[in-house]
């Protein structure tokens, strides 16, 4: 007799699943999120918006690409969750938002209980350091699609602003200074290019490289910094303008999106040292610095424009927060674009 077992899924196993990830999801949860008895909702109480004048509500969603191919190959599972969240608050947080509460999708050859638990449990990790709460998800094996050991993961997020308070192009004048927030190395992007290096330089997601001092695969998997609460307090304490969230395309692309037409983004680049990681890739790979620019952070995670007179008093707010910021460039008339001296 032929069943769903026989297929490639197995229900009770992910059954047990969701048995193991909840005491881990519980972590993330807000006073806002009502109990649905049925699961088959997240249900978030949208009461909490009234304090708000005209609020706005902001979403965005995302995955981690191809650094789930390091995880499976390394066989590190529980920081991946990490990642989903970094990639989809912290766009949220570009405008202003605070992000409320996220949702996940995973989908494997294969659920195997403890894996599917380590992977949510990351992303309840990731929504309690970005003080949202994680709602629900879903789990889909798909047998005959991907491989036993494969998985893939995505997220959505929702986020509100007051309208008053949104940041943005429109608020970034000429004169406005530019900080660069350290990032905690690769973060999510960048990984078909660093898998690329990897194979053809012959490395080992094992091997210990001077440079780095602990395993490359380590390296490879640190969790993106997630910057949600270090943001929303620093638009708290000084005049912040704009916010970008430095992802696949680097510093000089995804600065642009955050500036005006009439204005340009003028960095120092030597106004920071890059984690020696990038300086592994590029020797290894032979990459030249246009392509490196193009395709990772570079140290810089998160940039942000304030007013002149606030720069100091940003980098001071962000280092209690033990986050370090610098001043990365200035605001000059232009054509709406970040560029290097």
């Amino acid at each position: 007799m032929t069943t769903y077992e026989a297929a490639g899924v197995d229900i009770e196993a992910g059954e047990r699943a969701v048995a193991l990830m909840k005491d881990k999801v519980a972590r993330s949860r807000r006073p806002e999120v009502v109990d649905d008895a049925s699961g088959f909702a997240g249900l978030f109480d949208a009461s909490a918006l009234l304090r708000y004048r005209r609020p706005l509500l902001a979403s965005a969603t995302d995955g981690v690409g191809t650094k789930v191919m390091i995880a499976q190959r390394y066989g590190k599972h529980d920081t991946i969750g990490i990642d989903l969240v970094a990639m989809v608050l912290d766009d949220l947080v570009v405008c202003g938002a605070e992000p409320l509460f996220m949702t996940d999708y995973i989908a494997c050859g294969k659920v195997v209980p403890e894996r599917i638990a380590e992977i949510v449990g990351g992303v309840a990790e990731g929504c309690r350091l970005a003080g949202a709460a994680l709602v629900g998800g879903e789990t889909a094996e798909h047998p005959g699609a991907m491989g036993p050991d494969e998985y893939d993961l995505a997220g959505a997020g929702t986020g509100v602003v007051e309208a008053a308070e949104l940041l943005g192009p429109a608020r970034v004048t000429a004169g406005d200074v530019v900080l660069g927030l350290a990032s905690s190395g690769l973060h999510s992007n960048g990984y078909s290019l660093v898998r690329h290096v990897v194979r053809e330089a012959g490395l080992s997601l094992d091997t210990v490289l001077p440079e780095l001092g602990r395993p490359l695969g380590e390296e490879l998997l640190e969790p993106t910094r997630i910057y949600s609460l270090d943001c929303l307090e620093l638009a708290r304490a000084v005049d912040v303008h704009a916010y970008a969230h430095i992802t696949g395309g680097g510093v000089e692309s995804n600065l642009s999106r955050s500036l005006p037409d009439h204005l340009d983004a003028l960095l120092d680049r030597s106004s920071w040292t890059p984690p020696a990681v990038f300086g592994t890739l590029a020797g290894h790979g032979t990459i030249a610095q246009a392509d490196m620019d193009r395709t990772f952070n570079l140290g810089v995670g998160m940039a942000a424009v304030v007013a002149q007179e606030s720069a100091d008093e940003a980098v001071r707010v962000l280092a209690a927060r033990g986050l370090t910021a610098w001043v990365l460039g200035e605001i000059v008339p232009g054509e709406g674009r970040a560029r290097y001296r």
